[in-house]
C-alpha cells in the first residue's frame, strides 16, 4: 500500500467525513485524484464502510461489559457467535485464545439489564460467563497507526 493511501486512511479513521477537496490539501493531492484513491480503496475492501460515533451516555446506554464466555458442554458445536447475533446489546463478539472462546462487548442501561443480559446470553448459548464492567474509558476507536 503506498504512503499517500495510508495517509488518507489515517485521516478519514480520525473523520470519516472529511471531504475529498479537505484531504486533498491535507495529502498534497487534487480533489479528483483524492477521490480516485479512495473509490479504489473502497473498491479492493480497505475501507469497508463509514459510522457514526455514538455518546452511549446521550441514548442511555452508559454501561460498558466485556462478558468472556466459554462452552458448558465443550463437546458441543462452537455456535455461539450464530446463537447470539441478534442480541442487540453486543457491540462485539472475538474469538480468543486462552480459559475462554470469546469476549463480548456490551452496552447496557444498567447494572440490572447487565444482569437481565448475561442470563440471556448463557440461556440462549449454554455457556459460562466472566463479566468485567468498564469504570471509565481513556480512549477508544483509535485511528489505526498505518
Amino acid at each position: 500500500m503506498e504512503d499517500l493511501d495510508r495517509q488518507i486512511l489515517r485521516l478519514l479513521a480520525g473523520n470519516g467525513r472529511m471531504s475529498y477537496t479537505d484531504l486533498g490539501k491535507e495529502t498534497g493531492l487534487s480533489t479528483s485524484a483524492v477521490h480516485q484513491r479512495v473509490r479504489r480503496l473502497e473498491q479492493r475492501g480497505v475501507i469497508r464502510g463509514y459510522a457514526a460515533l455514538i455518546d452511549y451516555e446521550a441514548i442511555e446506554l452508559p454501561l460498558t461489559a466485556f462478558i468472556s464466555i466459554k462452552p458448558i458442554d465443550p463437546s458441543q458445536p462452537d455456535d455461539s457467535p450464530d446463537l447470539l447475533a441478534d442480541v442487540p446489546e453486543l457491540e462485539a463478539c472475538h474469538s480468543v485464545a486462552g480459559d475462554e472462546n470469546y469476549i463480548l462487548k456490551v452496552r447496557c442501561a444498567s447494572p440490572t439489564a447487565l444482569e437481565e443480559l448475561l442470563a440471556r446470553i448463557r440461556a440462549k448459548a449454554n455457556v459460562s460467563t466472566r463479566t468485567v464492567i468498564v469504570l471509565s474509558t481513556s480512549y477508544e476507536q483509535r485511528p489505526p497507526a498505518v
